[in-house]
Formats: structure tokens, C-alpha cells, sequence
């Protein structure tokens, strides 16, 4: 399995820019794909970005398109979510999920898909 470490959070305000990364350790010899998945009170969970564990096949939540960027460092081992315009509105605990995939140009589309989280990173963003 894969154990997930998040970083990165804070407080910030509207406009602003954070990079919050993940740390993958474990059995990462296989082809693995990550997510970043957020809750916010009375919301649903959201997967707002994802990334095959190849780098170069990614997925973006219709919310964050154009202000977040997920990507992917050449060792496989730290996936970063650059974001870009904070709004209020992404306020949210923000995790870091992950789950094996048959393809390495793979990515997992549902938060129901990763078997394995982070505990959670917090993102404020203030008027």
C-alpha cells in the first residue's frame, strides 16, 4: 500500500496562491494514480484534480479548472496542487488520495476510487 503525507495549508486570502504537496512512501514500484479530494462543512466531497501515476494524464473539477495545476515530480514520489486565484469558496480540508491503476497514463475519476488517504491538509481563504 501507499502512506500519504499532505503539506502546504494555510491561510490565505482571496486571490492568493498556495502549493500543497504530497508525499508518497510505501509500495511505489507499482503504477499508482493520486487525487486531491476536498471537504467543506454542509458540501460534498469534491475530487478537484487528478494525476496517473505517468504524469502526463490529469483531471480537473469544472470549479478549479484554470486556477489549479496538479503535477507530478520525475521519482513518482511527491505530487503537488498548485493553486492559483483562491476564492473563498475553496475553503476546505484538503486530502491527498491514492490507489493502484492497471495503466500508467491512468487516472481515477470518483474519491470512491482511492483506497488510500492522507490525513488532510487545511485551506482558508478570507475576504
Amino acid at each position: 500500500q501507499v502512506q500519504l503525507v499532505e503539506s502546504g495549508g494555510g491561510l490565505v486570502q482571496a486571490g492568493d496562491s498556495l502549493r500543497l504537496s504530497c508525499a508518497a512512501s510505501g509500495r511505489t514500484s507499482s503504477y499508482y494514480a493520486i487525487g486531491w479530494v476536498r471537504q467543506a462543512p454542509g458540501k460534498e466531497r469534491e475530487l478537484v484534480a487528478a494525476i496517473s501515476w505517468s504524469g502526463d494524464a490529469t483531471d480537473y473539477a469544472d470549479s478549479v479548472e484554470g486556477r489549479f495545476t496538479i503535477s507530478r515530480d520525475n521519482a513518482k514520489t511527491t505530487v503537488y496542487l498548485q493553486m492559483n486565484s483562491l476564492k473563498p469558496e475553496d475553503t476546505a480540508v484538503y486530502y491527498c488520495a491514492g490507489d493502484y491503476t492497471r495503466h500508467a497514463a491512468e487516472f481515477l475519476r470518483r474519491p470512491d476510487d482511492y483506497r488510500y488517504w492522507g490525513q488532510g491538509t487545511q485551506v482558508i481563504v478570507s475576504l
